[in-house]
């Protein structure tokens, strides 16, 4: 079982550019999929989750290669050209790839099983089915509404108007991808923003999307067209040396090409309200996605109220936020944010329970967690196997007065392949045993 020792103290220095984001790079390779002709891809995130989405569409029959410049090359096969798989889909640990395939898979004139690693196998997965079913899908699901997935095909899909009852790209993302081979209009209403990687890139893919405000509408029966796309870089792994470099004293780091969505920027929002010094630099578009430079100081955080309006835009972040809550003056409440509850781990439980073997006065509540600053100890810390908690456990360390142990972390390499690496060229004295 694959473990971080991290030494205390350090400070942040250093120019880097971390991977490619993981939301994008999912969604260009299904989208590139599914395109007529070719699509190539500068910067995909070459991490376990996104592999396992390439060889899914390797496994129904799209050409999928790497070229001598590292670009990965997708020869798409055009909105009706998957091919049957001759065996279930590994997802392995990714909960994004699993709920947006639920739409894609919906409608093919083929059946497709679709299952993952322990954890995925735990994630509840009937805030996709429900709607698709809703649509016209056909699936069956574990009777806890859990993977695998088996989803019948030959379906004939309806659109629909969704309200959705909680925030969450993936769902929103899912009914679109089912939209596509939907008679009529298929619209998703959201309750609060979230990530829009998808309506963006179907746009860049040719694939007409109407929004206004809350609401995202397609029309089935569209064309999808193969173009080459650079990847930023991911906002959700340059979390962890932004608060790195807050945390730490006498720290400074500038992180390279960040996509910086509005709708995944909660947290720097967030940061500087708690008093981060962040600023970005060379903004720019590319591709349709904003992107900066962005440089961090050491900073001075104090604890602030985190509301419900902020969770989507901040979903995956949170973790790591704790950390920055942890090292802030006085006391940071966060409410309605039960979505945590069922990431790759329970992250308010798995958080709490590190942060308090760490000193730290942590209290989980139903639909978020209360954390007061304070001194932080050394210890041992359970990931539970969430790449998410064995990253934020390591920054830690940085304000730790002991060695900071943890434990289940080979799931790093869902998101992140070259995080201990990278966190050792910046000044971060962590190290990894196998």
């Amino acid at each position: 079982m694959q473990k971080f020792i991290v030494k205390p103290g350090g400070k942040i220095r250093g120019t880097i550019r971390v991977p490619g984001d993981k939301s994008i790079s999912h969604r260009v390779v299904m989208l590139g999929a599914l395109a007529k002709g070719i699509t190539q891809i500068s910067g995909c995130l070459e991490a376990e989750d996104t592999l396992n989405t390439i060889a899914a569409f390797k496994a129904m029959g799209v050409s999928i290669k790497k070229n001598s410049q590292g670009q990965i090359i997708i020869h798409g096969v055009g909105m009706h050209g998957l091919q049957p798989p001759t065996e279930p889909l590994y997802i392995g640990n990714s909960g994004t790839t699993m709920r947006l395939m639920a739409g894609l898979m919906a409608g093919q004139k083929f059946s497709v099983e679709m299952g993952g690693d322990e954890s995925l196998l735990q994630r509840p997965m009937i805030r996709v089915t429900k709607p698709l079913t809703t649509m016209g899908a056909k699936i069956l699901l574990a009777d806890n509404g859990t993977p695998p997935l088996i989803i019948l095909g030959k379906q004939d899909l309806q659109g629909i108007e969704y309200n959705m009852p909680i925030a969450s790209a993936q769902v929103k993302s899912c009914l679109l991808l089912a939209g596509m081979y939907a008679s009529g209009k298929t619209c998703v209403v959201e309750p609060y923003p979230t990530r829009d990687h998808t309506e963006r890139l179907l746009l860049g893919f040719g694939y007409l999307v109407n929004r206004e405000d809350n609401k995202v509408c397609l029309k089935g029966g569209g064309q999808l067209y193969g173009k080459s796309i650079d990847i930023p870089a991911d906002i959700s792994s340059a979390a962890f040396f932004i608060v790195a470099a807050c945390i730490a004293k006498n720290s400074e780091i500038l992180l390279e090409h960040v996509g910086v969505n509005p709708t995944r920027t909660g947290v720097i929002d967030i940061l500087q309200r708690m008093g981060a010094n962040i600023k970005l630099y060379n903004q720019r578009e590319v591709n349709g996605e904003p992107i900066a430079d962005i440089r961090v100081r050491s900073s001075d955080l104090h604890g602030i109220n985190i509301t419900k309006e902020q969770v989507p835009l901040a979903i995956d972040e949170f973790p790591i936020l704790f950390i920055a809550a942890a090292c802030a003056e006085g006391e940071t409440v966060l409410t309605g944010a039960e979505e945590l509850r069922v990431k790759e781990s329970d992250r308010i439980q798995v958080m709490a329970d590190g942060l308090q073997k760490l000193g730290i006065n942590a209290e989980p509540q139903a639909d978020g967690i209360i954390i007061q600053g304070g001194k932080i100890r050394g210890g041992v810390i359970n990931s539970h196997g969430d790449h998410r908690i064995a990253m934020s456990f390591a920054i830690a360390a940085l304000r730790a007065n002991g060695t900071i142990n943890i434990e289940d972390c080979a799931n790093v390499a869902t998101s992140f392949p070259n995080f201990v690496n990278l966190a050792q060229h910046v000044g971060i004295k962590v190290k990894q045993l196998n």
